[in-house]
């Protein structure tokens, strides 16, 4: 008989994407016994009316009160109330692919992990979002972070995305770390890993991600996981890696550039002004990168070059900003 599951879901205004996810996971037809926990946070919208109504219409799905609406908190209670051993965290806006669940269970036997997850598999339903999506799947857009591409290999792994994990190895770790509002993830992941267990990546597991639908919304996505990776870095210092590091070098590199130059100008300060050429070669590496992007429409490739600028820009400001004490 199959290993009993439980489905974890920190669901916050989520009311545009949240039957999708969920109708993804019931329609998997995991042949074991399967609960689906929603830990709803104080949403806008009517995400916790459409859990409910969710609830209502199948008993495996049980909604649960997440009141900070923070996304490790709402996993801590819904894990906290999962009956089963086996825990795989969805988001309210990631569908599964499918054979999902039981390829994670196998996966799981398999290999002794206590954690895996497989490809966040970006997919954009307009000219932005597509733009946005192709960003994701590109190293030019996130630095070439395994579970983004494609042609990552299974193995063990560093993170990975949501995952699957053994119900006792998230208890040893005391769950997620609440203070961490963003980066909870690699965060748990870096912990597992100190304290011996496997965390174990295959591309066999996928995951549609629906990306932001506006660039306001990415700026503020990527100011605060800025933000929250300089966290991390500050806590565990051996963790610094070049890809990291390279969005506030980027951030100072261009502003330091932009503004030396102008001053050069004014002063007529050779030296000063050769600094205009950080951002003008900054400028020419979004440019080739739009170029280079594959498999892009025409209108979306348009859109690629301050969509890249955003998720650059805004990720290494937030680093350099870190998070504010009272965060």
């Amino acid at each position: 008989m199959p290993a009993p599951v439980s489905v974890v879901m920190p669901i916050l205004n989520e009311e545009r994407h949240l039957r999708a996810a969920v109708h993804r996971v019931l329609a998997q037809e995991y042949p074991g016994e399967l609960e689906v926990l929603l830990a709803v946070g104080p949403s806008t919208d009517r995400t916790l009316q459409i859990a409910h109504e969710m609830a209502a219409e199948d008993p495996r799905i049980k909604v649960l009160d997440n009141p900070t609406g923070h996304t490790p908190s709402g996993l801590n209670i819904a894990i906290n109330a999962a009956q089963h051993d086996i825990v795989v965290r969805v988001d309210g806006h990631g569908e599964l692919s499918e054979g999902y669940i039981a390829t994670a269970v196998r996966t799981l036997e398999e290999t002794g992990a206590s954690n895996v997850g497989g490809l966040m598999d970006a997919h954009g339903d307009t000219p932005l979002t597509e733009a946005i999506a192709a960003a994701y799947n590109s190293r030019l857009g996130l630095g070439g972070g395994g579970f983004h591409l494609a042609d990552t290999p299974a193995g063990p792994a560093d993170t990975v995305f949501l995952g699957a994990f053994k119900k006792s190895a998230l208890e040893a770790m005391g769950g997620y770390d609440e203070h961490f509002q963003r980066a909870q993830d690699w965060e748990l992941n870096y912990r597992l890993r100190r304290a011996g267990h496997l965390v174990y990546f295959t591309p066999d597991l996928r995951v549609i991600y629906h990306p932001r639908n506006s660039l306001k919304a990415l700026a503020r996505q990527f100011f605060r996981t800025g933000q929250w990776r300089r966290e991390v870095i500050r806590r565990y210092p051996e963790t610094a890696s070049p890809r990291y590091l390279a969005p506030p070098f980027a951030v100072a590199g261009a502003a330091g550039g932009a503004i030396g130059g102008v001053m050069g100008l004014l002063l007529r300060n050779r030296a000063l002004t050769a600094l205009v050429a950080l951002p003008l070669v900054y400028f020419g590496f979004l440019g080739a990168a739009t170029v280079a992007m594959p498999r892009v429409s025409t209108s979306a490739r348009l859109r690629l070059p301050l969509v890249l600028f955003i998720m650059h820009m805004c990720w290494g400001a937030g680093f350099l900003r870190g998070v504010p004490p009272q965060d």
